[in-house]
């Protein structure tokens, strides 16, 4: 019996065309043809449109008669709901997280997500896309180490949206990249010093550069 490690061709459809989405590469209001995709993706076309659905059940396209799928833009208002939502939930992680010493792998784990980072804005030209999955990473650290399943699930449930915006900003202010950096190297020594409030703080003026962006 032959064992393939092949992707599922309506789950590559979905991964790939999602990816697209949430970085940016089609923007709010694009067009999708299921035709166009199998093309692009060399699938038929049942797989594409299983993806599709998915995609239209997770609020990332919409699915119109006669135009096909749409994008869906996330509004101004859409936005600030999600910053809001995601600053509480993060920063109510972080403060029942260290109420508790902090474990030392969890300090040196959140540093090497701060030096891949680095490494991001030192490449020429800066590697955005690598430098937001870093930063996904170190605020899923924050909320998951607390270990609090209600606070981990609507973490995941901001997840794509609050990726959006990363996205955004970072492409439309780049020059945001090192400010970011800097902001994430003071919430790591927040949590390193067990200061809850200091953590909180810094969160917050983190996530306000998101408020407006749309």
């Amino acid at each position: 019996m032959t064992i393939t490690t092949d992707v599922p061709a309506a789950e590559r459809a979905y991964s790939e065309t999602k990816a697209r989405i949430i970085r940016g590469d089609l923007p709010g209001g694009s067009t999708l043809s299921e035709v166009a995709v199998c093309a692009e993706l060399g699938l038929s076309r049942t797989p594409v449109h299983e993806a599709f659905l998915r995609l239209a059940s997770e609020e990332l396209l919409t699915l119109e008669s006669r135009k096909g799928a749409v994008v869906r833009p996330m509004s101004p208002s859409e936005a600030d709901d999600v910053v809001e939502m995601r600053e509480a939930v993060e920063a109510a992680a972080a403060r029942r997280l260290l109420r508790n010493p902090v474990p030392a792998d969890l300090v040196e784990r959140l540093q090497a997500l701060l030096d891949r980072q680095e490494s991001c804005i030192a490449d020429t030209p800066a590697d955005v896309d690598g430098f937001v999955e870093a930063d996904d990473e170190f605020h899923t650290l924050i909320v998951e180490a607390a270990r609090n399943p209600i606070a981990a699930h609507f973490s995941r449930l901001l997840h794509d949206r609050a990726q959006r915006l990363r996205h955004h900003l970072m492409r439309i202010r780049p020059e945001h990249l090192a400010t970011s950096l800097a902001d994430h190297r003071e919430l790591a020594d927040a949590v390193a010093a067990g200061d809850a409030d200091a953590y909180a703080r810094t969160l917050a003026r983190h996530v306000d550069v998101l408020r407006g962006v749309l």
